[in-house]
């Protein structure tokens, strides 16, 4: 935990051995929470992040073992993902009722009402992501146009690939909940 205070590479170092310390948490996650190793990940990546916030800010006394008070953040939000699941699902799964409607038009007719679709589609994701932040709408552009994390990281000053990562997925769950708010 010194090292996380000292700051510059003794920092990164310490940021890097409690990511790595705790590593084996993921797989514990997706077991006990049945979720995606790429979800477990993102909250994994989460937590290490509030776990140096907590450190930096002093809101880590210590009454519990470091391993204790990272694990439960990370039990939190895997808990907060399997939630969040469930009560969108529903959302999701209603949007998808029009598609099966749609194959039951003649050839021409449904080529030109998924066209409209399409279009509304693509409409309503520029829209939603004109409404996130800049950072958030650079970053998702630049994946979209091909850029993997490492890149992004470079480009935009992040400390990491892994930052870029969790950062992204965090910017995608936002433009979700956008788009799912609209009621499509």
């Amino acid at each position: 935990m010194e090292g996380l205070k000292a700051g510059g590479l003794q920092r990164r170092a310490a940021e890097k051995q409690l990511y790595e310390q705790f590593f084996y948490f993921i797989d514990q996650g997706a077991r006990k929470h049945r979720l995606g190793e790429e979800d477990c990940a993102s909250a994994y990546s989460d937590t290490i992040i509030t776990v140096i916030e907590h450190v930096l800010g002093e809101r880590f006394e210590g009454r519990s073992s470091l391993k204790t008070y990272t694990y439960q953040i990370f039990s939190n939000k895997c808990v907060d993902l399997v939630r969040k699941s469930s009560t969108n699902k529903n959302r999701v799964l209603h949007t998808q009722v029009l598609d099966p409607l749609v194959q039951l038009l003649p050839d021409r007719a449904r080529t030109v009402v998924q066209q409209l679709m399409d279009k509304s589609d693509r409409k309503l994701l520029l829209q939603k992501l004109r409404e996130l932040g800049d950072k958030c709408r650079e970053l998702l552009l630049l994946f979209e146009d091909g850029y993997n994390d490492r890149e992004i990281a470079g480009q935009m000053q992040y400390q990491s690939a892994e930052v870029v990562k969790t950062t992204r997925l965090r910017c995608l769950g936002k433009l979700r909940e956008k788009i799912l708010s609209t009621g499509r």
